[in-house]
């Protein structure tokens, strides 16, 4: 496979860098009075697209310079080839498609593809050995790591993601029971934290449980900071999208508290949104800065380090829904657009991934 490395040299001529000075320049969005607790700002950018005609996108991984993409609705796995063209690496018969359910979030370690999928029964985790080499990749035999976290038409959760500690972190949705969020013997509205192979940590802070926080809806952000410090972001109900800073074994208050409560008991997001502005699904952090993928809102949002109460749009409307953002090996940041989800508006060689420098 062409390396990743090589494959940006060949579009940064044609990328059109951006820097967060530079995309605040554009002023400051019109909110009104308590609506969010940031100053938001709007801004401008461009990138390259790389991959065309993905069917209902979901997820970016990496196995070194070789790049993996999940389908929701088809269950495949897919290999970026590097030429913008994409191969099957496997498929995932027991994934099952309804809703918002699917395929969903992958991560690699250690050799294997993990995969957050929805089946007949319910969500759960696989593994499976990568095997071959890039550009000609395969999956071994599936081999189960977590079962059991409630399923639904919408609500799934979905995020996986490897932390600086080792571990397995995933995002699951209430599964449309708004009491799974609070009741901690249910794996529904979760953070959990697992062990690779699937059993759980001594250190987990609820013990013998995979639960690492509760009080979620339908969070599928991931990212951790230089510090080791978790975010997640999280898809509110009629009022507020949610930027959280993740600690072990808090409450974040759904059902009972939406957006910033000022609840005792209950952790408020840092930053929080309207629904039709955000919508927020993956998220990257890289060089000081939060990058959110959204879908309703259409953009990507940015969120600095040092001031976790002001954020940036990039993007508004110009590529339509954004599912994931993952740093490549390169450095670059690559969006993953989701317009062909039976939600947004395909426009001509959707779905795509978007690199930007």
């Amino acid at each position: 496979m062409q390396s990743i490395r090589r494959i940006a040299a060949a579009f940064a001529a044609c990328a059109i860098s951006f820097s967060l000075a530079a995309c605040t320049a554009g002023g400051r969005n019109a909110e009104p009075t308590g609506t969010q607790p940031s100053s938001a700002h709007t801004g401008s950018g461009d990138g390259t697209s790389i991959v065309q005609g993905l069917e209902s996108p979901w997820s970016i991984a990496f196995l070194g310079d070789a790049a993996l993409l999940s389908e929701r609705d088809s269950g495949r796995i897919l290999e970026f080839d590097g030429s913008g063209e994409t191969r099957e690496v496997g498929t995932l018969g027991g994934a099952s498609h309804s809703g918002e359910g699917g395929l969903l979030g992958i991560a690699t370690h250690d050799g294997y593809l993990y995969a957050y999928m929805t089946t007949d029964q319910d969500n759960r985790i696989v593994r499976q050995r990568i095997q071959g080499q890039p550009g000609s990749l395969s999956l071994g035999r599936e081999e189960l790591v977590l079962s059991g976290i409630p399923s639904a038409s919408y609500h799934d959760g979905g995020r996986i993601a490897f932390g600086p500690d080792g571990m397995l972190y995933a995002t699951t949705g209430d599964a449309g029971d708004r009491s799974n969020a609070q009741d901690l013997d249910s794996l529904a509205g979760k953070i959990l934290r697992l062990a690779p192979d699937g059993t759980i940590p001594q250190d987990n802070p609820f013990a013998g449980s995979p639960v690492y926080s509760y009080g979620h809806r339908n969070p599928q952000g991931l990212a951790w900071d230089d510090r080791g410090v978790l975010y997640s972001s999280e898809f509110g109900q009629d009022t507020w999208d949610e930027l959280n800073v993740i600690k072990a074994g808090a409450n974040y208050g759904w059902p009972v508290v939406e957006g910033i409560g000022h609840r005792n008991g209950y952790v408020d997001p840092v930053q929080q949104w309207h629904p039709s502005d955000a919508s927020p699904s993956g998220m990257a952090i890289a060089n000081g800065t939060i990058y959110i993928a959204n879908l309703r809102g259409e953009s990507l949002r940015t969120v600095p380090l040092d001031d976790l109460s002001d954020s940036t749009v990039l993007f508004k409307g110009q590529y339509g829904r954004l599912r994931d953002v993952a740093q490549a090996p390169d450095g670059s940041l690559w969006v993953l657009t989701n317009n062909t989800d039976g939600r947004g508006d395909p426009r001509q060689g959707d779905d795509r991934i978007i690199a930007v420098q």
